[in-house]
């Protein structure tokens, strides 16, 4: 399978909990919430994220309950 890196969605969200492995829950603008992990640019160099910060994500259109955060905002 494979898959282009146009094939995502991107949209913002905040993040509400913080979820064992580095996962997160993350509400969009939207009032959806998502179940989103770090991308490995982020975790490899060692970006923290804790409630309340504001993400970008990147989302498959085939999943809409699963994310990638790409970037934090603040």
């Amino acid at each position: 399978m494979t898959g282009k890196m146009e094939d995502h969605i991107e949209v913002e969200g905040r993040i509400t909990s913080v979820l064992a492995g580095t996962m997160f829950k993350v509400v969009l603008d939207n009032k959806h919430e998502v179940l989103a992990h770090i991308s490995g640019k982020m975790r490899k160099r060692w970006i923290r994220l804790t409630i309340g910060d504001r993400v970008r994500l990147q989302m498959s259109p085939y999943d809409l309950n699963k994310a990638r955060i790409c970037y934090r905002l603040g």
